[in-house]
């Protein structure tokens, strides 16, 4: 947004974000489309709006792994999709937080696998 400038304001501008978390989901779009979430499994499985999917293990959110049946079914997308929200429980997952822990769990991954992986950055 681009605002003319007077005595009463500044000029407003929109910036182009460094971050690269925020490049997928601000720039390019990116946003969660549906979810799952199996306690039976321990898992959420998000799908994205570009196919991707990711998945998260509960144990990561004591909040969400320890709610009840009603609880877990108070949950909404957010912010047209970039986050999930649980009122019951007090408890929100950002989609930008969820893409930086399988990141860093996955490079972690294959720093620690004997198979000798290569990261790259690129």
């Amino acid at each position: 947004m681009n605002t003319s400038k007077n005595k009463n304001t500044e000029s407003i501008v929109n910036k182009k974000s460094s971050d690269p978390f925020d490049k997928l989901i601000f720039e390019k779009g990116i946003r969660i489309q549906q979810f799952i979430i199996s306690k039976e499994l321990n898992l959420i499985v998000l799908l994205l709006t570009n196919s991707a999917v990711i998945k998260v293990a509960l144990k990561h959110f004591p909040r969400i792994k320890n709610a009840n049946k009603k609880e877990l079914e108070t949950v909404e997308i957010r912010g047209n999709g970039i986050g999930l929200r649980w009122s019951l429980i007090d408890e929100d997952i950002s989609l930008k937080g969820l893409i930086k822990e399988v990141a860093i769990n996955e490079a972690l991954n294959r720093l620690q696998s004997k198979d000798n992986q290569e990261l790259a950055f690129v």
